[in-house]
């Protein structure tokens, strides 16, 4: 690579069909490579200075991940390890969440100038496999762990799996620049700024229940019959059903395009390299094609996809270098903390909700509401109605997400074997801190000005006059979301192992 070849031309050692004479005192003695480590290493091109003109690499990647997570709901049954005093806890055990996932991850990086580099990456997902189940005997009172109210059949039964996912889930375009380079100024730290977006270049992820008749049936579908609504989308079920999307494959794209900005900084001090740096991660959903089109409306509280901020702290050791073959060996030993904001995701229920045949959760609302007019005979405090001009929602499993921190470590090993090949593999663990997973709220407060679109979100202040409290959420869905009915996330652990190798040019 350039920065090698650039480190090596500056420091006084002799490259392989070089030679240098040296006499008595001033002979150098030997010393390890300054170009920074994976992490900070930015491909090269037109650097006379390094006699390497362009810089390319290719690699790929295998990844496995294994997570765990303890499912847990709000309830107030009065009951040794859940209520004693006729509050609500969130200690009732419903399901025990397993996952895993292999990608196969090919990707090239190219020099474009002195230290700024273009890559790309594209993550296969070879197999992704969800299920749920018993926790604690949930199993066999799952009537009452996930019932979704009185006289209706459970939210969904145990034990519970999706359909084996698989297909492209994105693909990564970015750029790296070093704005400071260790390998040209050993007094400065190496500093480099990058840039990544994301495009979903695969079907959007559907809710499915693989031991379902129809297993990712539409949310327009609500008798789960393969019959659409005929109020679907402003009418469009017969168009729908035309294109024979009554049972949709389950995908493996989030439906967005993403955004994320990085920022590292490594110091090399003879044998080890620590290092330090920031990354923001934004996304957007691409529109009514995914599931997150089916929320869109102006009472939702939250439509987006959570952002995310992760902090990065590690240490590189490099104890053993070859210098004229440009051999290396080098252990990485890294920290990452990350905060995940609130927002509609796709929560270890999902597939179990999106995909529940219980008709509170697949019965659509209305988007919006009017006001009450003498023809809708309304009486009392009543001063708005459900305006059935309006869209219906459907729900798709989506929910709303609370924040929370995570936290990954993880350990790697490099292994430079030849000037052109490198190997590289590592183990890493990561934990989720407990968070809510269907925390929707039932009123829009940021729009309180407009009384008679209030419906539900009204109160009666002195002398009889109404007040708004917002607009209604037509996201909201009381079987899942009202205190007492919340699902939580618990003990969710993710271990992965990953290896990558790489040739360059």
């Amino acid at each position: 690579m350039a920065e090698s070849r650039a480190a090596e031309s500056r420091g006084g050692d002799s490259l392989p069909g070089q030679s240098r004479a040296w006499s008595g005192k001033d002979e150098p003695k030997p010393r390890v490579m300054q170009e920074p480590g994976d992490i900070t290493d930015v491909l090269d091109a037109f650097d006379s200075e390094a006699g390497d003109p362009f810089d390319i690499s290719l690699s790929v990647g295998f990844e496995y991940l294994s997570k765990t997570a303890r499912i847990l709901r709000e309830s107030a049954v009065f009951e040794p390890g859940l209520t004693t005093g006729g509050f609500t806890s969130r200690t009732m055990s419903v399901a025990r969440y397993a996952e895993t996932s292999s990608k196969l991850t090919p990707r090239i990086e190219m020099g474009l100038y002195k230290d700024l580099a273009f890559y790309s990456r594209i993550p296969i997902v070879l197999s992704n496999e969800r299920s749920l189940a018993d926790l604690d005997g949930s199993a066999t009172k799952v009537g009452v762990v996930a019932a979704a109210g009185p006289g209706e059949a459970p939210l969904f039964n145990l034990p519970f799996k999706a359909p084996s996912r698989s297909g492209i889930e994105y693909v990564a375009l970015g750029i790296d620049f070093s704005i400071l380079n260790q390998a040209r100024d050993f007094t400065k730290p190496t500093w480099v700024f990058g840039a990544e977006t994301r495009i979903s270049a695969g079907t959007p992820m559907h809710a499915c229940n693989a031991n379902a008749e129809l297993s990712c049936g539409h949310p327009g579908d609500v008798n789960r019959n393969g019959q659409f609504d005929s109020d679907l989308t402003g009418g469009k079920g017969l168009e729908l059903e035309a294109r024979g999307l009554q049972n949709r494959e389950p995908g493996v794209t989030r439906g967005t395009v993403a955004l994320e900005g990085h920022s590292m900084m490594s110091k090399r001090i003879k044998y080890v390299e620590p290092y330090g740096g920031i990354a923001a991660f934004f996304e957007f959903p691409t529109g009514d094609e995914t599931d997150y089109g089916q929320s869109d409306f102006e009472g939702a509280l939250v439509n987006h996809p959570p952002l995310v901020g992760t902090v990065t702290l590690g240490m590189m050791v490099h104890p053993w270098e070859n210098r004229e073959k440009f051999m290396r060996l080098s252990f990485d030993m890294r920290f990452e903390g990350s905060y995940n904001s609130e927002g509609r995701d796709y929560s270890e229920l999902y597939d179990a909700l999106g995909s529940t045949g219980v008709r509170s959760l697949r019965d659509p609302k209305w988007s919006r509401y009017r006001g009450c007019v003498a023809a809708d005979g309304c009486a009392g405090d009543t001063i708005s109605v459900v305006d059935e001009s309006s869209s219906k929602t459907y729900f798709t499993g989506l929910t709303v997400v609370e924040g929370y921190g995570s936290y990954r470590a993880s350990g790697s090993v490099t292994w430079r074997i030849a000037e052109f090949v490198k190997l590289h593999f590592g183990v890493g663990l990561d934990f989720a801190q407990p968070h809510g997973i269907t925390h929707d709220q039932p009123c829009n407060p940021d729009l309180k000005d407009r009384p008679l679109e209030s419906g539900p979100c009204h109160f009666v202040a002195a002398e009889n006059q109404v007040g708004a409290t917002g607009i209604p959420n037509p996201a909201y869905h009381p079987v899942i979301n009202a205190i007492g009915r919340r699902f939580y996330v618990d003990e969710s652990l993710t271990f992965d192992l990953f290896a990558r190798g790489m040739v360059m040019f």
